[in-house]
């Protein structure tokens, strides 16, 4: 009993999980067949829905949000081959569209909307530079400081080679004891 009702409720279960997928895949044909993508101040549309007829593959209309039909929009012809067909449409304002396209049998290919980001350009300064150079070096590397303080300094590091130097020969000679 208890394996006849494990082996039911797995049945039920494999049944909704291969049904599922079913009105998925049919919701996924109304997908929108065109792609639509902007650089800068230009929008572009690519679609392989339309055929070509009497040497018209379509038109593509872009919309801003004041206007309601294909009609008002900027139109550009398609033009491609018969597996890509493409508009593009320059200079396009910043702001919100909408982009149809219309085969030229009449059937729409797809609508979507896109938006025009105004263009960015990277300011560029200038910083001033040192005045004396780099200022690196152990703490105040760029103070100039007078011949007297270099003068002693020179006096103390030859002072201390001097004594260095006793040492060493000092050391080196036999002890007398």
């Amino acid at each position: 009993m208890r394996n006849r009702s494990l082996l039911l409720r797995s049945g039920l279960t494999v049944a909704a999980a291969t049904a599922l997928p079913l009105p998925l895949a049919a919701g996924s044909a109304a997908v929108s067949g065109i792609s639509v993508s902007t650089s800068g101040s230009t929008v572009s549309v690519t679609t392989s829905a339309c055929t070509q007829i009497n040497g018209s593959w379509g038109t593509a209309s872009l919309l801003n949000s004041s206007q309601a039909n294909f009609a008002q929009g900027r139109q550009a012809a398609l033009s491609g081959t018969n597996t890509q067909q493409s508009a593009a449409w320059s200079s396009v304002s910043p702001g919100t569209y909408t982009v149809i396209v219309m085969c030229s049998n009449n059937n729409t290919a797809g609508t979507q909307s896109v938006i025009v980001s105004a263009a960015t350009t990277p300011t560029i300064s200038a910083t001033a530079s040192p005045s004396r150079g780099v200022m690196g070096g152990m703490g105040g590397g760029t103070t100039d400081y007078g011949t007297l303080t270099l003068v002693t300094g020179g006096a103390l590091v030859g002072t201390g080679i001097a004594a260095t130097v006793w040492y060493l020969r000092r050391r080196s000679r036999p002890s007398r004891l």
